[in-house]
Parts: C-alpha cells; sequence; structure tokens
C-alpha cells in the first residue's frame, strides 16, 4: 500500500479504483480503514444514523474475488459509500429522519441504492438528515444533530447534512445525497465539498410520495468533481417506476470532465457565455461569501469564457415556492402531526401548520407561478450558457437545533427560506446546478460558487466545475476534526 490509512480515506474515488486494478489495494483492506474512522469520528460528528460494517465486509470480500479473477463490473466496484437516509435500502434500517420509522428495514432498494448495489459499490451506511428532510439543518428526534468538520459548533447544513458531513470527514469518498430545496448543494458548500443538483429527472426518484411534484433530484457529493462523475454515471439514467424520469441514455459524464483542452486551461471553456449576479437581485448575502464567490467566477474569463456580470431579472420565487413546500409537508404528514404531535419537532410542526391553512385555489396559482418562473428563467439561459452565483449566502451557522442566522448583510432573515434564495429557483426549474468549493472566511468556514447550467446541460456543469477544480484545487485540505482549528 504506497499511501498511509489516513491519506486513503482522503484519496478520489477514481484514483481507488485504479490501486484495484492494479492490485496495489484491496477493497477489503480499503472498507477496514474507513470502517475504523467512522468508529472514531461518527460519535462527534454524528455523520451516519446507521453503520453497516458487516454489509461493507461482505460486499467488500466480494468485491475482491471479483478482482482477483479480474472481474471488476466498472469503476465503483469496491469503493466505499453512504445513502442518505430517505432512500430505502433493503435489510438496512431506514429512518427518514423520523420516529414513526426508527425501526424501519425495507425489504426492498429504492432505485439508485439498487443501482450502486449492483455497480458492486461497499455500502457503509445510512447518513444523517432531518425528519423527512424538510429543512437545512440536519437534526432529527433520533439522536444528536449532524456537526460540521470544519468547526463542530456548527451546522453541516441539510438536509443531506450527513453525507456532507461524511464526504468532508473522510468517512467514503462519495455520498448519495438528494435535493428538494437545496439539500445536496447547501452541505456540500457548508461542509467543503462538491455537491450536484444533475437535471431533474436524470436519476430516477423511486420510491417517493409525490412523484408529480417535481422538485426533488438526487445527486452526488465527493471531494473531486471527477468523482461526481463517475457516480452520477452510475445512478442516471431511466426507470419507468420514476414517471418522470429523462428517457435517455446519460452523457459520458467523466469523459466531460477530461475533453481537450484540459479542464482550467485558457480555452476549456471557450465561447461560452457566463453571467455572473452576486445577488440574483433580491437575496440577502454576507459580503464576505460574496467577494469570495466573485473572486472564483472571474476566474472564468481564463478559461476563455465571456462572462458579464447582470442579475437575471425574474422576481424572487420566495412567496409561491413556500405554498408549494409547505402544502407539500402538510399534505405528506398532517394525519401524523395531529395523531404524536410530540414527534413533530418545532420547525416542522410550524411548517405543517402554514401547509394546512391554504387553500386550493392558493395553490393552484403557486402553481401557476412557477409555470411563469420557469418561462422567464428559460428566458435569461438563452441569453448565457452559466449563471454563477454565490451558493450559500453565509457560512456555517449553530448546530443547535433551531438556530439560524437572523440577519444577513444588513437584512433580516428570519426564515431558513430566507436562506435558500439561490438553491429553490433551480430545484423550480429543474436545471443542473453545483456548489464547487471556492474559499474560506475568516472564521475557517467553506464557501462555495454554484454553476447553474441550461436546461439538461448536466456535461457542461460538471466541465465548468472542473475547470475551477483545476484552477483553485481543494481537495487536499482537511478540516479540523482531523488537522486542528482552521483550513489545512
Amino acid at each position: 500500500m504506497a499511501q498511509d490509512a489516513s491519506d486513503l480515506c482522503y484519496t478520489p474515488a477514481t484514483e481507488l479504483g485504479r490501486l484495484f486494478r492494479a492490485g496495489e489495494l484491496s477493497p477489503v483492506e480499503l472498507t477496514d480503514i474507513v470502517l475504523e474512522r467512522i468508529d472514531g469520528l461518527n460519535p462527534t460528528l454524528n455523520a451516519f444514523l446507521t453503520v453497516t460494517p458487516e454489509l461493507a465486509r461482505e460486499q467488500a470480500r466480494a468485491s475482491e474475488a471479483r478482482a482477483l479473477r479480474h472481474e471488476l463490473r466498472g469503476p465503483l466496484d469496491g469503493i466505499p459509500y453512504s445513502i442518505k437516509d430517505l432512500e430505502p435500502t433493503a435489510g438496512v434500517r431506514t429512518t427518514f429522519g423520523s420516529k414513526w420509522s426508527e425501526q424501519n428495514v425495507p425489504t426492498e432498494d429504492g432505485a439508485v441504492a439498487g443501482r450502486l448495489r449492483a455497480a458492486g459499490g461497499v455500502l457503509l451506511g445510512k447518513t444523517n438528515t432531518p425528519h423527512f428532510g424538510h429543512k437545512d439543518m440536519c437534526d432529527n428526534l433520533l439522536g444528536p444533530p449532524c456537526r460540521n468538520p470544519w468547526r463542530l459548533d456548527r451546522t453541516s447544513g441539510a438536509s443531506s447534512g450527513g453525507a456532507g458531513a461524511a464526504v468532508a470527514a473522510g468517512l467514503g469518498p462519495i455520498a448519495h445525497g438528494s435535493d428538494g430545496a437545496g439539500s445536496v448543494r447547501i452541505p456540500a458548500a457548508l461542509c467543503g465539498v462538491f455537491g450536484l443538483k444533475p437535471s431533474f429527472g436524470r436519476v430516477p426518484y423511486y420510491p417517493t410520495a409525490d412523484y408529480w411534484g417535481a422538485r426533488s433530484h438526487i445527486g452526488p457529493m465527493t471531494r473531486t468533481v471527477r468523482d461526481a462523475a463517475l457516480l452520477l454515471q452510475a445512478m442516471a439514467g431511466p426507470d419507468p417506476r420514476d414517471p418522470l424520469t429523462i428517457d435517455a441514455v446519460p452523457d459520458d459524464y467523466l469523459v466531460a470532465c477530461d475533453a481537450d483542452p484540459p479542464a482550467g486551461s485558457a480555452r476549456s471553456l471557450a465561447g461560452l457565455r457566463v453571467v455572473w449576479s452576486g445577488d440574483l437581485g433580491y437575496s440577502p448575502v454576507d459580503p464576505e461569501v460574496c467577494a469570495l464567490a466573485e473572486a472564483a467566477a472571474r476566474r472564468f474569463v481564463d478559461f476563455g469564457v465571456t462572462l458579464e456580470e447582470r442579475d437575471p431579472g425574474w422576481p424572487d420565487p420566495d412567496a409561491f415556492h413556500r405554498i408549494l413546500y409547505e402544502v407539500g409537508m402538510a399534505g405528506r404528514l398532517v394525519e401524523r402531526a395531529d395523531e404524536r404531535p410530540e414527534w413533530i419537532e418545532p420547525t416542522l410542526m410550524e411548517i405543517i401548520e402554514r401547509g394546512r391553512r391554504v387553500s386550493g385555489v392558493e395553490h393552484a396559482r403557486a402553481q401557476l407561478a412557477r409555470s411563469r418562473f420557469y418561462e422567464q428563467a428559460h428566458q435569461f439561459f438563452e441569453t448565457c450558457d452559466l449563471l454563477l452565483t454565490p451558493q450559500m449566502p453565509v457560512g456555517a451557522w449553530s448546530v443547535e437545533p433551531g438556530a439560524g442566522p437572523r440577519e444577513i448583510g444588513g437584512r433580516p432573515t428570519p426564515s431558513m427560506f430566507d436562506r435558500l434564495a439561490f438553491t429553490v429557483p433551480f430545484n423550480l426549474t429543474g436545471q443542473p446546478a453545483a456548489s464547487v468549493p471556492c474559499g474560506f472566511t475568516a472564521e475557517g468556514l467553506p464557501v462555495a460558487l454554484q454553476i447553474v447550467g441550461r436546461w439538461h446541460a448536466d456535461t457542461t456543469v460538471l466541465r465548468a466545475a472542473a475547470c475551477l477544480e483545476a484552477a483553485e484545487p481543494w481537495r487536499e485540505r482537511r478540516p479540523s476534526i482531523v488537522t486542528g482549528p482552521g483550513p489545512a
């Protein structure tokens, strides 16, 4: 083995696969190393709700046997990964962050869980999430909150908070996440890892209580862009059980990251029209965060793009999005809230109560407003290929349940929705959007740039993210839970 245990826990999946194929590393050896790290760090981080050491070692031994026969199933064979605890996993506890499902053990895999199992990956366990993924902080009634590896007194973000914390802390190189209002991109930004919300329907979402809501996306969370491309390749593709999946063979996403000219070179994105907006015309944003994101956006000139600064000109979708979001939650959970209110957190109960008071006409008007918003976004993207924004308007805040910044950039932000201005628009439109690490605040907290692509332009977003990664690499930086205070 060429690397020590700590280095292996931060080695990209693409490199780990090469080591497997060359016979320089065993999947069993790697799995034991990562599980030992989880044993040491998860009691502090609470990134995993369930760890599956027996299953992981069984799958690693099977992968090792395939490697010895030169019959590896593909690039994910033997690679440790995690699944967010909103995705059913056959034979493995799946809680949905809920007291109602605390001991639930499904008999069937979700669509993505099944694909990753078939790809030969090694399941480490199920990552932490708030109750039914309802908010941007990762606490629930099942146990302690998930903490940010960079500052343990800060939130990891959510709802894929456990996934973001796990990847950042070296508890597996790749993780599954889902994003209904920013839930991949929020923790990716706050934990300093890469996260991609692919085009809506690019990855099947089965099972789900609401196929027709057309808002939740499944995507990869990783420490490198190429690892995300690798994971997306395994997850993407149509599935008739999800009626809104894109009925087309996915592109080769890894090839897109490595195409000529090389990512990060002077002409790597030549000819693309790119727009930078620091606030979309309406979002509160911390000046330090905005400055770091803007500096990263300015690097795109080095890649051969035409860069201009302007706002998209669409209206703030917050009001109608809140209606859609809260009615959706209330429709799913109102009976449970009435049955066992003590099993519903105050943050979720507020959403349910507001949702149950919305009339049918108000909800229909919100749906119509979403359609108009999509038309406005489509018209804007006719004038550009990529939109760059800050990802989160502020660095990670307190981990304490119910906490959150009451002011951002001098503007009051009393609600969770005030922190989602950069994420929500692209759940409403279904466009691909990536969270790319781009620096640290004076407190040592990660900041990210958001890269948004046109309709179904996932490969362009990945290519752009790979360019920024090549110009400003972040993978060697390790958080304070490993290195001590501040970015290493």
